[in-house]
């Protein structure tokens, strides 16, 4: 019994036109071949795959920016957090002309709820702004962000160290209980 049902092709995802790249002619021939192959997965949505074609192309060319801006954004897809804004950093390190770092930096950021990042990077990003397309992309990206930060509740930053009276106090209280659990081991 054969089945006479079209094949069902996977949907190719559609990079917007603000991301889409350019390989530099310096990369060397395996680093491209490997980029190609993980762009591919990306596309089809296999982002482990991605994750490692794209991560012997950073091997091959370890200065090859947009390499590591997809790869950034392959270890996103798969949750390894970490990994994803050390890529996307260092894709902005070596390119700080590039929107596509920059952008996928802060729009990761803010995802993570991590706004002053965010903020940063989206500064950065209007720098290397070159086309209609992606102010539009970088517009949205902080409209939706402060849409979030209006309708969210606020997280404390983290970014002020302690007074000394709290320090102070801490101590003291910490003192006070290693005081108590020796007293009663008696």
């Amino acid at each position: 019994m054969t089945n006479n049902a079209p094949l069902q092709q996977p949907e190719l995802v559609e990079f917007p036109v603000g991301l889409q790249h350019t390989l530099p002619p310096a990369v060397p021939i395996r680093a491209k071949q490997y980029f190609k192959e993980g762009l591919a997965h990306l596309q089809v949505g296999e982002a482990e795959e991605a994750v490692a074609a794209l991560s012997r192309s950073v091997e091959h060319a370890p200065a090859f920016p947009e390499a590591h801006v997809f790869l950034g954004i392959a270890h996103s897809l798969t949750c390894n957090i970490y990994p994803a804004i050390d890529h996307l950093e260092e894709a902005a390190k070596l390119a700080p002309d590039s929107f596509a770092a920059h952008f996928t930096l802060a729009q990761l950021n803010f995802k993570l709820r991590i706004p002053k990042n965010g903020y940063e990077a989206a500064r950065q990003a209007l720098k290397c702004v070159q086309t209609l397309e992606q102010r539009k992309m970088l517009t949205q990206l902080l409209k939706e962000e402060r849409e979030r930060e209006r309708n969210g509740i606020a997280r404390p930053s983290f970014t002020r160290p302690f007074s000394t009276p709290m320090l102070f106090l801490a101590g003291s209280a910490l003192a006070g209980a290693i005081i108590f659990v020796l007293a009663h081991m008696r």
